[in-house]
């Protein structure tokens, strides 16, 4: 999009990972860098003094922590015509669950990160957007009014973007020890993650 001429906004966190988005994208004089931790705290106000417009085109979220409050905040303030957000590809509908913010929150590089598919439906239904499309962790979000192709259920996005994939085994062989989940009945699989998750008690939300 960028070599296309588009401008946008690229945010980092990592300070080592850092420097090399920045090198990449230093002859794209239409897109600003900023190297900082997105919070729901910060989020408007990082968009803002970089220009964002309240309608934008496109937003990419993939924060591997509480991504479900952080865009709650932008869709509070924002309106972008699609959504890229990433979901926990682990956990099926009808589960509800995301990882609360908190600003201590550290991702340990284990299952226990993100929100939900069901999760994210909640949200968009509030903000009228339509689930679009899921591709494996990717769910894709677009306003009622300009959505130019069948809404989504969670369900079977899920099925259709991740359960069904022939190739969902060798894109993700980390997820393994989660696939009996896909065939729990719904209350079986809430209490098979609050006993997997038993370390992170209080920390998250987990429910049908």
């Amino acid at each position: 999009m960028f070599r296309a001429g588009w401008r946008g906004l690229a945010v980092e966190c990592d300070g080592e990972k850092f420097p090399a988005l920045a090198l990449r994208l230093k002859t794209f004089p239409d897109v600003l860098l900023s190297n900082c931790r997105v919070t729901p705290e910060n989020v408007e106000s990082l968009m803002r003094s970089n220009g964002v417009p309240a309608e934008f085109t496109f937003l990419s979220l993939d924060i591997d922590g509480y991504d479900y409050f952080v865009l709650e905040r932008i869709l509070q303030s924002f309106r972008p015509s699609l959504i890229c957000a990433e979901v926990n590809e682990k956990i099926p509908p009808p589960i509800k669950f995301t990882v609360k913010w908190d600003a201590a929150y550290q991702w340990a590089t284990d299952h226990f990160y993100g929100q939900s598919i069901t999760q994210l439906a909640t949200l968009a239904t509030r903000f009228d957007y339509e689930l679009a499309r899921l591709d494996i962790n990717n769910a894709f979000l677009i306003p009622h009014e300009i959505c130019p192709v069948p809404a989504l259920s969670p369900e079977d996005a899920y099925r259709t973007g991740y359960a069904e994939r022939p190739d969902r085994k060798q894109k993700t062989p980390w997820n393994a020890d989660m696939e009996a989940l896909l065939t729990m009945p719904p209350q079986q699989g809430v209490e098979f993650l609050r006993k997997y998750f038993a370390k992170y008690e209080g920390k998250y939300i987990c429910e049908l």
